[in-house]
C-alpha cells in the first residue's frame, strides 16, 4: 500500500492536486482511494461525484471518500467519553469540566487516521491519497497518534483507582462494554497507525503552496514540525504558477500592468519557493482559467506536473531537517550537499531564523523548543549545515 497526504494552507488547491494524483494513479492500472479528512468537504466537487463517508465508485479503479469525523468520533469514543466523564463526575469535577477531561485532544484526527487506515487495509488498495485539513489542524492530526499514545497509556494507570472503584456500575451503565479493553484496543491499532504513517517507504507527505508569502510561511512551518515528529516529505508542489513567472516568455513581462506586478511578484516567491525547500523536489503546476474538474481533467492535470513518472512513486528519502539534543544544547541539521559554508549570516526573528550562506537563502520556522533559544554557532559537517542553539548568554554569534 501507498499512502499520500497533501498539506497546506486552506485555499491553496490541496483537493485538485489530491485528486489529480488519484486519477492519474487509476489511470496507471492501481487501485486508488481518495480520502478527504476537512470538515469542509470539496473533493466530490472536483471529481464532480456525489460522495459519502464510506468509499465509492466514481471511476475505473478510482474510489472517493469524505470521512464525517463527528460520525466516526460518535461510533468510535462516544461510549467511552460517556463513561469517563460519568467516573470524573463521580470524584468531584463538575460536569463542564468532566466533559472537556474526557475528550483527549486531537480525538477526532486520530479517528479519521483510523478509519483511513482501515479502510485501506480492508479494501486492498494500492495507493491511498488523503486531501487534508488546512496546514495547521494537519500537524496537529499528524502529531495525535505519538501524544495520544502517552495519553491512553497514562489513562491506563486508572485501572487500578477509578475504573476498579467503579467496576460495580459497569453492567448497569454501560451493559456489555469493557472501557479499558476498548482504550488498549484504541492504543494499539494508534501504535500500527503511527508506525505506518513514519514508514517513508509507504507514506509521504508533500506540501502545496502558492507563490505568496503567508503560503510559504506555514508551509515551512508544516515542515519543521513534520520532521520534528519524523513524518517524511517527498516534494513540493508550487501551485497556481502565472505564465510569465518561469520558462519561455518569462523575459518579456506581461503589457497589462495589473498582471505585470502579479507575474513580478510571484517571481520572486517562485524563486524562493524552489531554493528554500531544497533538497525537496518542487513541482510547478500551472495557474488555470477554469477549474479542473472530473477525472479525466484531473488526470492530464498530473500528467502536466509529473509528466510520464508515476505520481506515487516516492520521489524523495530522507530527512530536509533534524533535531537533536546535545546535554544543554540543540542542533538543527539541514542537509547542504552543495553549499561551501564561507559567510554563514543568521538573523533571528521571534520564532523564524534567517539563514545565508553565500546566494543560498532559508527560512526556518523554529519549533516551540527552540524559539526562546540563541542560534550560536553555526558548521557544515558531512554535507549540511549544523546551528547550535543554547540559552542566551550573549548577543554574539560566532562563525
Amino acid at each position: 500500500m501507498r499512502l499520500i497526504l497533501y498539506l497546506g494552507k486552506g485555499g491553496v488547491g490541496k483537493t485538485t492536486l489530491a485528486s489529480a494524483t488519484a486519477a492519474r494513479a487509476a489511470q496507471l492500472g492501481k487501485r486508488t482511494l481518495v480520502v478527504s479528512t476537512d470538515l469542509a468537504h470539496s473533493l466530490a466537487d472536483a471529481l464532480d461525484k456525489p460522495l459519502a463517508s464510506e468509499p465509492l465508485q466514481v471511476g475505473e479503479n478510482l474510489w472517493a471518500q469524505e470521512i464525517n469525523v463527528l460520525e466516526e468520533m460518535r461510533a468510535g469514543w462516544g461510549k467511552v467519553q460517556d463513561y469517563i466523564t460519568s467516573t470524573l463526575k463521580k470524584q468531584g469535577a463538575n460536569e463542564v469540566a468532566a466533559e472537556e477531561m474526557a475528550l483527549i485532544p486531537g480525538m477526532d484526527e486520530v479517528v479519521a487516521l483510523l478509519n483511513i487506515h482501515r479502510q485501506a487495509s480492508s479494501n486492498g488498495f494500492d495507493v491511498v491519497v488523503v486531501d487534508a485539513a488546512p496546514t495547521g489542524e494537519t500537524v496537529r492530526l499528524l502529531s495525535m497518534p505519538e501524544t495520544f499514545l502517552w495519553y491512553a497509556n497514562r489513562l491506563s494507570g486508572w485501572r487500578n483507582v477509578a475504573f476498579n472503584a467503579a467496576k460495580p456500575l459497569l453492567k448497569s451503565f454501560l451493559p456489555g462494554v469493557n472501557v479499558m479493553e476498548q482504550l488498549e484496543k484504541l492504543n494499539a491499532q494508534v501504535a500500527t497507525l503511527r508506525a505506518t504513517l513514519t514508514d517513508s517507504s509507504i507514506s509521504s507527505y508533500r506540501l502545496v503552496v502558492n507563490p505568496e508569502k503567508m503560503v510559504i510561511k506555514e508551509a515551512l512551518r508544516a515542515e519543521t514540525y513534520l520532521t520534528l515528529y519524523g513524518y517524511p516529505i517527498d516534494g513540493v508542489i508550487c501551485n497556481r504558477v502565472l505564465p510569465g513567472v518561469t520558462g519561455p516568455g518569462s523575459e518579456t513581462p506581461p503589457q497589462d500592468p495589473l498582471l505585470r506586478d502579479m507575474v513580478m511578484q510571484q517571481r520572486g516567491y517562485y524563486q524562493q519557493i524552489h531554493q528554500t525547500f531544497d533538497p525537496l523536489p518542487v513541482w510547478d503546476a500551472p495557474y488555470r482559467s477554469r477549474e479542473v474538474i472530473g477525472a479525466e481533467a484531473l488526470a492530464q492535470l498530473a500528467t502536466e506536473i509529473w509528466g510520464a513518472e508515476d505520481p506515487t512513486k516516492v520521489f524523495f528519502q530522507g530527512s530536509p531537517q533534524e533535531l537533536v539534543k546535545r546535554g544543554d544544547q540543540y542542533v538543527l541539521r539541514l542537509p547542504l550537499p552543495h553549499i561551501e559554508l564561507g559567510k554563514v549570516i543568521m538573523t533571528k526573528k521571534g520564532d523564524d531564523l534567517i539563514v545565508e550562506v553565500g546566494n543560498f537563502k532559508r527560512d526556518i520556522a523554529l519549533p516551540a523548543v527552540l524559539a526562546p533559544l540563541d542560534a550560536t554557532v553555526a558548521r557544515m559537517s558531512g554535507g549540511a549545515l549544523e546551528i547550535t542553539f543554547e540559552a542566551p548568554a550573549t548577543s554574539e554569534v560566532k562563525r
